[in-house]
């Protein structure tokens, strides 16, 4: 049951803002070939004041490493509840999901962000911000340390 709540929450917080339309997003990203593990990630929203509205997508099963999204786990005050997980992402592999998303976040100053780390190597805070924004649907977004592009569809 406090999956299905936490859930709910998630997908509330992203969809509420519209209240009236939401839209299924397509992120696919690929990682670069760097030596060393997978990559655990951690997809997020942010409002225009850069305050956390919710937690799309975490990639890497074990939640001890979670605080070394050092943005993501301070956003949320260390308080990660029940996030949304996957498997972490190798080195050159490409990942995808998909979420709902309020219309009125789209050109409103929400952003995507993604913390990424890689055990043994540095931590990459904000290694990608997206601006929530008509011209970046469609098109490619490099990172900054570990990922080589988003895309969002």
């Amino acid at each position: 049951m406090k999956n299905i709540l936490s859930t709910l929450a998630l997908s509330t917080a992203l969809v509420l803002p519209g209240v009236a339309m939401a839209r299924d997003i397509t992120l696919t990203g690929t990682l670069k070939n760097y030596r060393g593990d997978g990559a655990y990630l951690a997809v997020y929203v942010t409002n225009a004041n850069g305050g956390y509205v919710g937690t799309v997508w975490v990639g890497g099963g074990k939640s001890k490493y979670f605080q070394h999204f050092t943005h993501w786990f301070r956003a949320t005050g260390g308080n990660v509840g029940n996030a949304m997980t996957g498997a972490s992402v190798g080195a050159g592999r490409t990942f995808q999901i998909t979420f709902s998303l309020a219309d009125a976040m789209i050109d409103a100053g929400y952003q995507l962000r993604i913390d990424a780390s890689v055990e043994d190597m540095r931590d990459a805070p904000s290694d990608i911000v997206i601006p929530l924004t008509s011209e970046n649907f469609g098109t490619g977004n490099a990172g900054r340390r570990y990922i080589r592009n988003i895309f969002l569809q």
